[in-house]
């Protein structure tokens, strides 16, 4: 015993103070109950990134405040490295009740609700309501009312678009996108006010026309608009489509072949995108669209920059659409002749722009007792839709957006359910970013373009 100790107190050999009683310098790999402990010499750090790769996901949140989820939306992606294993969409942030709200409101009352759902193609949504209240009453619009919804409809179209470009690209780190892309959606906001009186959540379209007739000098402004996105548009292909960094981000990311888009329920861009020219304005015509010439662009890539050229060259059949629409309009009412219908009764706007005119309130309010008792019931109370439901859908710049609406014969809608395309087009999601890296994530959900107004509702 008394040897044994003196061998060790003498330090005949170096103690290394290793368990195994070896003089080697650095701890050895072990298992411990804490997990793996390696060499830190790093000689076996290949065995480490064995171990990340197969044991080690980790699990992040993308937003719902973030730069690059384009909107209030959270992702939550589960990671190997930098792949994306697995992704799911949470969604509720900008929960508005709006279907609801909706049902508490005149028919009349409720588009001014149905336009704050997809904010950016407000008018999409109005359209959609109204030509269901329509179906529901049994009426249509006057001539002249639906060629000014369908040029409307089309500013519109190339002001969202103009946002999908927009925001895409600052949430790829292309900057100038963004600001290009918002420079020119002013135009069209500036348009759309001159025409509507407001630049969004327009409540410009009502149930049997629209508010009131375009304003003077109307033409003039739309031929400028005209002019304008016809020598900028241009511009997006200098400055992106072959730019090959924006292609190599783009190309072959959130891919989405037409089976797999038929089998989530995926309309829109993303749909033809993967070869299927499926266009309500085309396959189920309204509004008159049949007889507009214009083409419905198609790719077969099915990936992120098929859609991003499929935007593009959509806002120049807008382009087209919008000429054609100048040419069609003819002097007419814009609203119905029947006055338990048409709402506000006969309106004309004071000279300041703001209220009601004189010679309107003097013929309400002075000359006819009968005409204000009408008004004040139009207004207050609302007009009665007979019983029964529709589903009348409208191409929406993000795909196939229907109303279902059904009515028990009273003043207020009994039921609203919105088929909206950025919820639907959400699905998608997953089955386009699993498998690939995270940066690719963010190039399909813009490739996406949901509105998170639409998606929440």
């Amino acid at each position: 015993m008394t040897e044994n100790l003196s061998d060790v107190t003498t330090g005949t050999k170096p103690d290394s103070g290793r368990p195994d009683g070896s003089d080697e310098p650095y701890a050895a790999e072990r298992e411990t109950t804490e997990g793996r402990i390696y060499n830190v010499t790093g000689g076996d750090w290949d065995t480490a990134l064995d171990d990340a790769i197969h044991d080690e996901r980790i699990i992040i949140n993308l937003g719902p405040q973030h730069p690059s989820t384009h909107g209030v939306l959270r992702l939550v992606l589960e990671l190997e490295g930098e792949t994306v294993t697995q992704a799911r969409s949470v969604i509720g942030y900008l929960h508005t009740g709006i279907e609801k709200n909706a049902e508490y409101r005149t028919w009349t009352q409720g588009v001014t609700f149905v336009t704050r759902m997809d904010y950016l193609a407000p008018l999409s949504n109005e359209a959609a309501y109204c030509l269901a209240v329509e179906k529901l009453l049994g009426v249509e619009a006057p001539v002249r009312a639906q060629v000014i919804r369908v040029m409307l409809l089309e500013i519109n179209r190339i002001s969202s678009h103009l946002v999908a470009l927009a925001t895409g690209g600052m949430e790829l780190g292309a900057v100038t996108a963004m600001t290009a892309g918002f420079r020119e959606r002013e135009e069209a906001l500036h348009l759309l006010e001159f025409l509507t009186g407001l630049r969004m959540n327009h409540a410009f379209i009502r149930p049997g026309g629209v508010a009131q007739d375009l304003p003077e000098g109307y033409e003039v402004k739309v031929r400028e608009f005209l002019k304008t996105m016809n020598e900028r548009l241009p511009q997006y292909d200098k400055l992106l489509t072959g730019q090959p960094i924006w292609k190599n981000r783009l190309k072959g990311v959130g891919y989405l072949p037409v089976d797999a888009c038929l089998a989530l329920g995926a309309t829109g861009p993303v749909l033809r995108s993967a070869g299927l020219p499926w266009d309500l304005r085309k396959t189920e015509p309204y509004l008159g669209y049949e007889d507009y010439t214009f083409e419905v662009p198609t790719s077969t890539a099915a990936d992120s920059y098929a859609r991003y050229l499929l935007r593009v060259e959509e806002m120049h059949q807008s382009l087209r659409i919008i000429n054609q629409c100048l040419k069609k309009l003819e002097p007419g009412p814009v609203m119905v002749a029947d006055e338990k219908i048409a709402w506000p009764a006969k309106l004309s706007i004071g000279s300041d722009g703001l209220g009601n005119s004189l010679e309107h309130v003097r013929k309400i309010m002075g000359q006819s007792m009968e005409a204000l008792i009408h008004h004040f019931k139009l207004v207050t109370e609302g007009f009665r839709v007979p019983p029964g439901q529709v589903y009348v859908p409208v191409e929406s710049p993000r795909g196939e957006l229907g109303y279902h609406l059904v009515s028990d014969g009273g003043t207020r809608p009994m039921r609203v359910h919105v088929r909206e395309p950025s919820f639907v087009n959400l699905q998608a999601m997953p089955a386009m970013s699993e498998g690939g890296l995270v940066a690719d994530v963010i190039a399909a959900i813009a490739s996406l373009d949901p509105v998170m107004g639409g998606v929440d509702r």
